[in-house]
């Protein structure tokens, strides 16, 4: 083996370890502190309530992973990577590296267990299955929404592109979180309203998200649950990112209640990563492959092959009758009512 080979799996292996720096960072919300400019580490330990030379031993390795820049007076400044943890930014993925970092770490830890005995580790470190705990812990369903909604920009943009929503009058975002990709769709689609369907520990922040688009007064806010109903009778249902925390029995009581609320002329788009027949050492098959495991350590679902897709959507009433890749690692899966 060769010294960059050995060089590169190190790396791999300290990858995970590393994430927790900027887990830290983002909890500490050191990239707020820096983004009036750069600070010396006294500066930003009394801010956040450090002990200023742990901190420094942290902007180090922030440092190391392009999240901040030590300069040579010794100051830190923020760079373009790291304004991605600022909480006012407009891309922010703060949320999103709190969930992974302090939510989802501890059940990766337990990636063995559900190797060997396909059940999910929640239950070893003492969680419930599914999303029940949101109900009761509020900080922790704001940081799973907050971060739901981030990665959803991410996509919006990309669904709003490659679909048609000409002539849609009424769309139902199903299980929509803050209801940033509705938010997405009705800005492209003024004469359109929408219906965002969810949890209670969601439909607050939807309120305010849609409000801060500009959008409320053209969205309904239906405080629901998906396994019990859909509300009826629009011309398209969203779909992103929910089936795939679901095993294929909840998935398809989901879907059925969809196929109940969906007109005939009316169609249903599923955004997910699609599981690709082969995987290879590339960015999308690594993306791919991150999230079903997280699906398997720490809930009951897993990602999917258009194959399998198309089955669940059968066993729904539903027909398969497009798939459209994105530039990023979800799909467009677009079915209509059999």
């Amino acid at each position: 083996m060769t010294v960059d080979k050995a060089r590169d799996f190190i790396e791999l292996i300290n990858a995970g370890a590393m994430s927790q720096a900027a887990c830290a960072a983002a909890e500490l919300g050191i990239a707020d502190l820096l983004a009036s400019g750069p600070k010396r580490v006294d500066e930003l330990a009394r801010a956040s309530g450090c002990h200023a030379p742990s901190l420094h031993r942290l902007l180090r390795a922030l440092a190391s992973l392009d999240l901040c820049a030590e300069r040579e007076d010794g100051a830190f400044a923020l760079t373009a990577l790291g304004a991605l943890l600022r909480s006012d930014a407009p891309d922010s993925l703060r949320s999103w590296t709190m969930l992974c970092g302090k939510y989802l770490w501890p059940v990766w830890g337990k990636l063995l267990h559900s190797v060997k005995t396909g059940e999910s580790a929640r239950k070893l470190v003492g969680e419930a299955e599914g999303f029940t705990e949101l109900a009761e812990d509020e900080q922790a369903a704001l940081i799973f929404n907050r971060a739901m909604a981030e990665l959803t920009g991410l996509i919006a943009a990309e669904v709003v592109r490659r679909c048609r929503f000409d002539g849609m009058r009424r769309i139902v975002d199903v299980g929509g979180g803050y209801g940033a990709l509705l938010a997405a769709v009705l800005e492209a689609q003024p004469g359109a309203r929408g219906v965002l369907l969810d949890l209670p520990h969601a439909i607050e922040g939807a309120r305010k998200h849609l409000a801060a688009s500009g959008l409320a007064e053209r969205c309904e806010f239906a405080v629901g649950d998906f396994f019990e109903s859909v509300p009826a009778g629009a011309d398209a249902y969203l779909l992103k990112a929910v089936l795939h925390d679901w095993d294929d029995d909840r998935s398809v009581r989901i879907l059925r209640n969809c196929r109940i609320a969906v007109p005939r002329e009316g169609k249903l788009l599923i955004i997910e990563r699609v599981v690709l027949p082969r995987f290879e050492a590339c960015w999308l098959h690594h993306a791919i492959a991150r999230m079903d495991l997280t699906m398997l350590v720490g809930f009951p679902g897993r990602e999917r092959t258009e194959r399998e897709f198309r089955q669940l959507l059968a066993t729904s009433d539903f027909k398969l009758t497009k798939v459209t890749p994105t530039s990023l690692d979800y799909a467009v899966i677009e079915a209509v009512p059999c």
